[in-house]
Formats: C-alpha cells, structure tokens, sequence
C-alpha cells in the first residue's frame, strides 16, 4: 500500500526510528510484545463492555424497554417477564423486576382506577412478604406517563428492605394492559424507604423506562 509522502522537517516517525530496534530483537521478545499488546486490547474492550450500560426490551400488549448497569440478569420468579439484581457475598443488595399488569374492566380515568386497584394490590403484598409494613402510596410520573407508586418494608431473603413498586400503564383511553416496577434495596444504601430507586443502582433502569 502506497504510503503519503512525509515531509523532511516531520521526520522521521517513530516507526523509523524503532524499526532497527524491533528487527534486530530476538524472536522471543517480539513474541511477548505481540502478546502484551494483544491482552491490552483485550483488556480496553473488556473494560468498555463493564462500562457500557446493558439494555432489555420486551414486545406484547405493553412493550417496554429500559437500561441498567451495575445489575446483573437473573432467574425471573413465576410470572415476572425480567429480573436483575445485585448480591455481596450472596445476600440480596438491590433487585429490578418487570411483571405484567391487567386492569379489570373500569368506567372513568386511569388516574382514578389506579388507586383502587392498589388497595387489592398492596393486601397481596402483605400476604406475599413477612413483616410487611406499607410506607406510603400515591401518584407519580415515570417518564412523563402516569404511574401510581407503593412504598414498604418487608423481610426479604431474612433482611429488612425497602421496597417500592410502580404501577404504569401506556398513557391511553381505556388502556388495561401495562407492567408493574417491582424494586427492592437494603437500607445501607443510605435512601429512606420513600427514596427507593432515587439513587443508586435501581435509579437508571427507572429513568430510562418507557412503555408504549
């Protein structure tokens, strides 16, 4: 391959200059060049890809899509379509889980739907977990779409957490299908049971969800 002219007061390269170096190197040297620049190049990517937030996208009646990092895939429970979470030394830090959502049949908005059907929600929450204590509820927004927040404590896996699950639906008249939040963080993280999510890891897969 034709190289462009270099221009004497440029010169020489550096190339130029290692060349001689480099050929009169024993065999074995070179060898272990080459294999140290390969593993630096490993290593940049592998440290890029640790970087780089992971994705998840889910189609059907309510399709989603949200991005994480610092949490890992898991095995879903019965009926949650995705689950992540972060363990030290095998114990529960933080979790992110998507569960579908269905309304019954209701006359009027949304908005006014939701907290009736979070009163029948929050009673199988209680049943659900041990020392479950309800913290508070209430409207919010999730990327702009109306959602309902729950707040509680609870005894997960033998440790108190805090737990926080969204109810969100796609902002449409008579819309019945949506997806549920379900979010849980140990109390070392330094939130409040009602700041679930607003720091930490389970922070961005909340700030980037969408639904449609």
């Amino acid at each position: 391959m034709a190289t462009i002219p270099l221009k004497p007061q440029y010169g020489p390269t550096l190339g130029t200059l290692l060349a001689p170096r480099w050929h009169a190197a024993p065999r074995v040297v070179r060898g272990l060049v080459r294999v140290a620049a390969l593993g630096i190049v490993v290593l940049a990517v592998a440290v890029a890809l640790a970087l780089w937030p992971a994705t998840y996208s889910h189609g059907g009646a309510a399709p989603f899509h949200f991005s994480y990092r610092g949490l890992y895939r898991t095995t879903p429970e019965p009926g949650q379509y995705v689950r992540i979470d972060r363990r030290s030394d095998g114990r529960l830090e933080d979790s992110f889980a998507v569960s579908p959502l269905r309304l019954p049949p209701y006359s009027g908005g949304l908005s006014g739907e939701l907290p009736v059907y979070a009163s029948g929600y929050i009673a199988g929450l209680s049943r659900k977990f041990s020392d479950f204590t309800l913290r508070g509820e209430g409207k919010t927004r999730v990327n702009t779409v109306p959602a309902y927040n729950i707040f509680y404590t609870a005894r997960v896996e033998g440790r108190e957490m805090y737990g926080r699950d969204v109810l969100l639906l796609p902002e449409r008249e008579g819309v019945r299908d949506g997806v549920t939040l379900e979010m849980l963080t140990h109390p070392s993280t330094g939130l409040t049971p009602l700041e679930v999510a607003t720091g930490g890891v389970l922070e961005r897969p909340v700030e980037t969800f969408t639904i449609s």
